[in-house]
């Protein structure tokens, strides 16, 4: 589905092993929170609130894995929301998504240098917003409302 983050495999594989593993975005559902080309790191089997950014796979198509928000818990799983609400690809297309798909926890977001940031201001403002952890957030709580 176009327009929906889809996350490396490189993030099962280390999931055995470790309660961490990494993704990579791609898609712009979660913008402005995240960027195409954000890389993830993912704590597995974290306990998920509303408002967390989470990895999950998608109902339909469970080889794909997809980052979205958990906007609440409901009878049979989480309701998860894109940040961006023109891309869709979420609950609203396929309803609620049942726990057991819910993966994982995104705690902290890495923005690498695009290849044109070659000014020192260019720089200094990619310095400043390139490592983030990633927090709950309220923006789909807020559109989840005005649904």
């Amino acid at each position: 589905m176009p327009g929906m983050p889809e996350l490396s495999q490189e993030t099962e594989r280390g999931r055995a092993v470790l309660p961490f593993g990494t993704a990579e975005v791609t898609g712009p559902s979660m913008v402005p929170t995240l960027h195409h080309g954000d890389l993830l790191v993912v704590q597995y089997g974290a306990r998920v609130r509303p408002g967390d950014v989470v990895v999950l796979r998608h109902p339909f198509q469970q080889d794909l894995l997809v980052v979205k928000r958990a906007a609440e818990r409901r009878e049979g799983g989480w309701w998860v929301l894109g940040d961006n609400t023109y891309a869709g690809g979420d609950s609203t297309d396929y309803g609620t998504v049942p726990e057991e798909l819910v993966l994982g926890k995104v705690r902290f977001r890495y923005r690498p240098r695009k290849k044109g940031q070659r000014s020192p201001f260019a720089l200094a403002r990619w310095l400043l917003s390139a490592a983030r952890p990633v927090l709950s957030g309220r923006s789909a709580s807020r559109r989840f409302r005005a649904r």
